[in-house]
């Protein structure tokens, strides 16, 4: 039902463009979104009805007078009647506060055995009317040991359009980004770029380039023995989920979507 819904309004659309390496499993479908995986985020928000604040860095949760007092880096702290925590584990473990105490023991243990794979995303922007010439919209390389991904965006998403440029996406393997995790910035890009010119040697000079590190990337252990969700205490409601209690893809973000509402409609 969330794939139809996605499907008929135009969020997501089936992915027809050219992958090479991709590897096809039997039965299933894949899709891609026209723009970008965040209008799926903002689809259901602007759903729910809610009121989003971004860039709001939670740093303590303290029990006070029956609600959870939250702090936040910048700002003052603000209190709630329930708390639904869904950041990666490692950053649900480095919270201050009350909820350091509250998490008891075989809580903790089965959280720090969440893992996950680190990798950097490198993306390249080019001015409207640039021509990348490549028979692929796509490709995974499997013999390098920088690069595992290569997009060319637009084309990934079957949009053509002489108003806005091409881009260019680049993930690296892995292996090259757990060993480059401290690295400085600019050298890990330019490293990229120079596996991504020999692998590439035909890419214009692009109008400019974004590097990210990505230390969370895809979980590559959920927290075991927690389907969806966990909840650390009941009232008032502190419940943790996300991907990190399923697995990386979007039936894992729906899973624990769904165990979370679950959860949290029977505190209600």
């Amino acid at each position: 039902s969330f794939y139809e819904e996605l499907l008929s309004h135009g969020i997501l659309k089936p992915l027809t463009a050219p992958i090479e390496g991709l590897v096809v499993k039997e039965g299933l479908c894949n899709y891609m979104a026209p723009q970008g995986m965040s209008s799926v985020v903002k689809y259901y928000l602007k759903q729910s009805g809610a009121d989003v604040f971004y860039e709001q860095h939670v740093t303590h949760i303290c029990l006070q007078d029956g609600k959870w007092e939250v702090s936040r880096k910048m700002g003052l702290p603000e209190q709630f009647d329930i708390v639904i925590l869904t950041m990666p584990v490692p950053q649900i473990l480095q919270l201050q506060g009350d909820i350091v105490n509250i998490i008891n023991e075989s809580q903790k243990q089965q959280l720090e055995s969440a893992s996950y794979s680190s990798r950097y995303a490198l993306v390249l922007f080019y001015e409207a009317g640039t021509q990348i010439d490549v028979p692929w919209a796509a490709q995974y390389i499997t013999d390098n040991p920088c690069i595992r991904f290569i997009s060319i965006d637009n084309k990934k998403r079957n949009i053509e359009s002489s108003e806005i440029g091409p881009s260019v996406v680049v993930h690296t393997t892995v292996t090259f980004g757990s060993k480059h995790l401290d690295s400085d910035p600019a050298e890990v890009q330019q490293l990229i770029l120079s596996h991504l010119e020999r692998i590439v040697p035909s890419l214009p000079k692009p109008a400019s380039i974004k590097c990210h590190k990505w230390r969370y990337s895809q979980v590559t252990k959920a927290v075991p023995n927690c389907p969806g969700q966990m909840i650390l205490h009941t009232q008032p409601l502190l419940i943790c989920g996300g991907d990190g209690f399923t697995h990386s893809n979007f039936d894992g973000c729906i899973d624990s979507a769904m165990s979370l509402a679950e959860a949290v409609k029977s505190h209600l």
